[in-house]
């Protein structure tokens, strides 16, 4: 895989910008989760407080918050802010969940009840099931005689019996049965019979003042009644229930005006009485979706996947109108403050934080107020804010990625140019050619051609010197060669005399000399490596050997000036006593090489914090820019320049070889009036 296609590999990275955007997407909305359930609670407890001053709102008839639970069927009553039309047809009822008023339906008789209230009047719609109805007859009685409707209605303590009951189809108005009540009119009861597929339905509109809080009802089969066989009533209520009727439960609009001030866009608002009955519920559905509709539905369904919260209870249903559950309604009503989340049946992948908060006063818990507000509220406000996220991620990946692609392809066209001038730098014969370009750039790439061409500079003076070599060898070598051959050539041809073979044979033994020399001086650094490992260092003072040195160098250079300096009276040193001598004939040698003529050598020993130093000093030439980093390579002599004489470059490379052996550092440099040079060994204090 080429450099390009690593870099566009490596590019996918930037996957993590959007990924890291949804995380923090994640954790805002958790932040507005959390601040959404704090500002419910605190809108339930307003709530809880104001009405727990105000039972007369929740219990306009103070006796139902202690009657004892009632076995029969209360009647629930929903708020209704709209117009009904009395016509006996279930239009407009479809959304309202029926009140089961008989609990059996012997012989296919049973009725079902749904309920509403406003201001002034409970709305009815009764729908019975009768195989066979029948019409009151006026001809036979004045009092019903056919199917009819009781309602049983309680005001001031006293119940009340009206009947509903026709003569065909039609609109229809209640009589009283019993004696009258002053203030109340039958009449004003009334509504509709209208005939229905298995039976017939009556709706009824009551003025609300009638009924005391309270609704009973039940229906007469007449014909059942006649023959006595069968069930012939059905209802909440029986002919001969004496009690005060069951509980009608509605809203009253004085509740729903005190709630209207706390409602807030997306909220829904519910109070319930200790028996979970709700008795009022003010609902907002004017969600603000400009912006959900404003985004792309592509990018809201992925913004709506990544938030989708774990596995959630759905919203608790009862089958019975009216009648609230749920395990924050049961914990509010034993008198704690208590949240659940459920999921959204209204909108997929949101939720439902729903807050209960009970409603207490100083006898203890009067009911609970629910305020729910579904998750779409917030995350409406943040799909916009993903969708910008989301756009600069894609677009900050695109621009990375050219970039980077870009960047792949300048560099690999800088390594194609280096791989090419490395490839081009040594001919077919061998020879470093002089075209090898150093990059000025300052990064790895720059770096590694400089390299480079260091190293063909070095491969270049290596091979320089290896052609010289055998020019240097062959001229040193030719001198002795032909000092023996003349030498053994007199031998022969000479008249046998002792004191000219003796010249002759000292004459063959010096040009040996000088060949053992220098073939001792081409293996010398090769026996030296391999000889130092097997050394163990020892304590050794360097003061008593420096000094014992000095007189052995001024009896072998006899014509220079040699001086020793020691400004310590012990310099003890973990080192190979042989292996620093020769490192000290090699520097001697070589500063009397480059000393002239009773010039000054001198030796000079001291201390640093963690070091001995020994420098030895010489008077002569300074060395020339750009050589003391190369001195102590092998190979490297000035000696052919400044002295004439031939020398292999391997003296200072084998003390440098020694100093490292004993953890030390070497380095030369010029004296400071440029008079000569100085060499520093630097050993470690032991």
């Amino acid at each position: 895989m080429n450099l390009r296609r690593q870099l566009l590999v490596v590019s996918l990275l930037l996957l993590s910008l959007p990924w890291a955007g949804c995380q923090f997407i994640r954790e805002m909305e958790g932040a507005m989760r959390k601040g959404q359930e704090q500002s419910l609670r605190a809108t339930a407890q307003a709530i809880a407080t104001v009405l727990g001053t105000q039972e007369d709102l929740l219990y306009p008839i103070q006796a139902r918050r202690y009657a004892p639970v009632d076995e029969r069927e209360s009647v629930y009553a929903y708020p209704t802010h709209q117009t009904i039309y009395i016509d006996g047809y279930a239009d407009g009822w479809e959304f309202i969940k029926s009140s089961p008023c008989s609990l059996n339906s012997n012989s296919g008789l049973s009725i079902s009840c749904k309920a509403q209230t406003d201001e002034e009047y409970l709305y009815l719609m009764l729908k019975v099931s009768d195989p066979e109805v029948s019409y009151h007859n006026p001809r036979l009685s004045r009092e019903p005689n056919g199917d009819r409707l009781i309602l049983r209605l309680w005001r001031e303590g006293r119940r009340q019996d009206y009947v509903i009951s026709t003569t065909a189809p039609g609109r229809v108005r209640a009589t009283a049965s019993n004696r009258r009540e002053r203030g109340i009119d039958p009449a004003d009861i009334q509504g509709y019979w209208q005939d229905a597929v298995g039976g017939y339905t009556v709706e009824l509109q009551i003025p609300l003042a009638y009924t005391g809080g309270r609704l009973g009802l039940y229906i007469v089969d007449a014909k059942r009644e006649k023959t006595r066989t069968g069930q012939q009533t059905v209802g909440n209520i029986s002919p001969l229930d004496n009690t005060a009727p069951p509980w009608l439960i509605f809203s009253p609009a004085d509740l729903q005006a005190l709630l209207a001030p706390f409602h807030r866009q997306g909220n829904r608002i519910q109070v319930v009485d200790t028996n979970g009955w709700q008795i009022a519920d003010v609902v907002s559905n004017d969600l603000p979706r400009q912006s959900s509709d404003d985004t792309f539905w592509l990018l809201q369904l992925i913004y709506r996947s990544i938030l989708t919260p774990d596995a959630l209870p759905a919203p608790h249903e009862t089958s019975r109108a009216g009648k609230l559950v749920g395990e924050e309604i049961l914990s509010a009503l034993s008198g704690e403050l208590a949240s659940t989340r459920y999921d959204d049946p209204n909108a997929s992948g949101s939720t439902v934080q729903s807050i209960a908060a009970p409603i207490l006063d100083k006898t203890g818990v009067m009911g609970a107020v629910i305020v729910r507000q579904s998750g779409e509220t917030y995350l409406s406000l943040t799909d916009k804010a993903f969708s910008r996220l989301l756009a600069y991620s894609l677009s900050a990946m695109a621009i990375a990625a050219l970039g980077l692609l870009g960047y792949a392809s300048l560099l690999s066209w800088r390594i194609r140019r280096l791989s090419h001038a490395v490839n081009n730098a040594i001919s077919a014969d061998g020879q470093v050619t002089n075209s090898f370009p150093q990059s000025k750039a300052q990064d790895e790439i720059g770096d590694l051609s400089r390299h480079y061409a260091r190293l063909l500079e070095r491969v270049r003076e290596y091979n320089d010197y290896l052609r010289s070599l055998s020019r240097k060898l062959s001229h040193e070598l030719r001198t002795p060669i032909a000092v023996i051959q003349s030498s053994l050539d007199n031998l022969e041809q000479s008249t046998p005399n002792a004191s000219e073979s003796d010249i002759y044979v000292q004459r063959a033994r010096e040009g040996l000399a000088r060949l053992q020399r220098i073939l001792k001086a081409m293996s010398e650094a090769n026996r030296l490596e391999e000889s130092i490992q097997n050394n163990q260092r020892v304590e050794l003072d360097m003061v008593p050997l420096l000094t014992e040195l000095m007189d052995a160098y001024r009896a072998v250079y006899p014509n220079h000036q040699l001086s020793l300096d020691i400004q310590v009276t012990s310099a003890p040193v973990a080192a190979v006593a042989d292996l620093i001598i020769q490192a000290m004939d090699k520097l001697i040698e070589n500063a009397a090489s480059f000393c002239p003529e009773h010039g000054k050598i001198t030796i000079h020993l001291g201390v640093e914090t963690d070091y001995w130093i020994l420098a030895i000093a010489n008077e002569g030439p300074a060395l020339p820019e750009g050589i003391k980093d190369r001195l102590f390579e092998p190979m490297v002599s000035l000696r052919d320049q400044q002295t004439g004489s031939l020398h292999l470059g391997l003296g200072l490379h084998i003390v440098r070889l020694i100093v490292d052996f004993h953890r030390g550092r070497v380095s030369v440099d010029n004296l400071e009036d440029d008079s000569g040079v100085i060499i520093s060994i630097r050993l470690p204090r032991e």
